[in-house]
């Protein structure tokens, strides 16, 4: 069993790295959304962070992200740079999504320092409890542990391997039916037609909530999180710790604000990968929900929906 579970990680490994390596966006992706949020144009601005070495950004592997947020009438930009008050108090939401330390952008191995800076940190904190909204993604190593710091500053624990189904190897689905999906404002939605049953999610890692935070993607005994040395390389010596009932998205008020953490980054794009351009998070036909689950997160962070 050991030795077909370590040949199973390895193909899993190949194949996955070989489509992470030549991931671009969907352009074609345009799901229907039955009610809009607001106007064209009319709703407040996100930010999506491109100033830490994002693996995902407005323009890039996150467009269809932005795409999608336009269309229910936000204005979706770009932050540059470091994080400073003056400058985040311009939005009314910040996306951070696959923040790297500049010296894992290339070198996905041990150590992975984090892409903030201990000032920065505590600036998005501080506008966090003033009333800010923060979407937090940050997926398997090296992101989590890139973005450890800043999960920290809010009581999670963002872990930097590999959550894995030990049973399939592939993707993570979580059911409302089986408990895995968790009932909740990001689940239900506004009405009935944008409650969701089923998120997929397409290997991230695994993190720990604060008692004040309420769990939505929870593990099962199935899983367990592979702390390797180096992304998608794991071995008989590679860590592997039980992670059931851990998270992999979650969400929490934090003083005035609020803030919605994952551990899965293509979950919330569309994405062609590897040279028969495979589809990849929300336009799999088997993640038709994902667009929903979206949506409802970002209508939560914006008060749109209250509990």
């Amino acid at each position: 069993m050991r030795r077909r579970l370590l040949f199973g990680l390895l193909f899993c490994t190949l194949i996955s790295a070989g489509l992470f390596s030549q991931q671009v966006a969907d352009t074609t992706y345009n799901p229907l959304i039955i009610r809009t949020e607001y106007p064209e144009g009319k709703g407040p601005v996100v930010a999506i962070d491109e100033g830490h070495n994002n693996f995902h950004t407005a323009d890039g592997r996150y467009l269809p992200f932005a795409r999608l947020l336009r269309s229910d009438g936000y204005v979706v930009t770009g932050y540059s740079g470091k994080f400073r008050m003056s400058k985040l108090k311009e939005f009314k939401l910040l996306v951070v999504a696959n923040a790297l330390n500049k010296i894992n952008v290339v070198n996905w191995y041990l150590p992975t320092p984090s892409a903030f800076t201990d000032r920065e940190i505590e600036t998005v904190r501080k506008w966090v409890e003033n009333g800010g909204s923060l979407f937090l993604i940050a997926d398997h190593m090296p992101f989590g542990g890139a973005a450890a710091g800043l999960a920290a500053a809010f009581g999670f624990r963002f872990t930097n391997g590999f959550a894995i189904d030990t049973t399939t190897q592939g993707q993570a689905f979580f059911y409302r039916k089986y408990g895995s999906l968790l009932p909740s404002p990001l689940t239900n939605g506004r009405n009935s037609n944008e409650t969701i049953s089923k998120a997929v999610t397409f290997t991230g890692q695994a993190f720990q909530i604060p008692e004040e935070a309420r769990n939505v993607l929870r593990f099962d005994e199935r899983y367990f999180l592979y702390e390797p040395d180096t992304t998608w390389i794991f071995d008989a010596s590679t860590k592997k710790t039980p992670i059931n009932s851990w998270s992999q998205g979650a969400y929490m008020r934090y003083g005035k604000g609020r803030v919605v953490m994952s551990g899965e980054a293509a979950m919330f794009t569309a994405q062609l990968g590897g040279p028969s351009q495979t589809r990849m998070g929300m336009n799999s036909d088997f993640a038709e929900e994902n667009y929903k689950f979206l949506l409802n997160i970002i209508h939560w962070l914006d008060e749109r929906i209250r509990e």
